[in-house]
């Protein structure tokens, strides 16, 4: 087993093929909804775990400054996290989901911020991320937010740098203005 990442206009199409499978296993497509990827402005990296040259687990890290409370950080965040459904119940996303943790701090993140639903909290935790309880990240624009709370969503997150730690009680119990835009509406 191997985690290889890649910045996403870099991942070879064999590749890119076979995550696509996977996020269609997880999130059948719908057929009024064309695919699409994630923004670049969000500068993607696609991160897989391969089994030889099958791809087993992915995951994208996406990245932004963010300016909370007054203060401006460098936030990173998890999208797309799947595993094939053959190969789950293996620890294979776990080991995808704490690699890229450990990538997001190596990156020079002050924080990792994200959302996911109420029965991963447990896989994330065991990852190394945090619940933030009673966040709230607020995706979409400025024009059009989309707040997490709509969905029930639960905030993870750490931080990483003094900078980020030093204003890590802000982040408790926020709204925090993500904005990440309409492509990645709520990374």
């Amino acid at each position: 087993m191997q985690i290889i990442s890649w910045p996403d206009s870099e991942v070879p199409d064999e590749v890119r093929r076979q995550v696509v499978r996977l996020e269609e296993q997880a999130w059948p497509p719908e057929p009024t909804v064309p695919p699409h990827g994630h923004d670049p402005m969000l500068r993607p990296i696609a991160m897989v775990l391969t089994d030889g040259d099958r791809v087993v687990s992915s995951l994208t890290i996406l990245a932004k400054a963010i300016t909370h409370r007054g203060h401006r950080f460098a936030a990173s965040g998890l999208s797309s996290v799947v595993t094939d459904s053959d190969a789950r119940n293996q620890g294979h996303g776990l080991r995808l989901v704490t690699a890229a943790r450990e990538a997001i701090a190596a990156a020079g993140a002050d924080l990792g911020i994200f959302t996911c639903d109420e029965p991963l909290r447990g896989f994330y935790e065991r990852a190394g991320w945090r619940t933030l309880p009673g966040t709230v990240l607020i995706g979409g624009t400025a024009e059009m937010p989309l707040p997490s709370d709509l969905f029930a969503k639960l905030t993870l997150g750490d931080f990483f740098t003094e900078h980020g730690r030093r204003y890590a009680a802000s982040f408790y119990g926020a709204r925090i203005e993500l904005y990440p835009g309409n492509i990645d509406k709520l990374w």
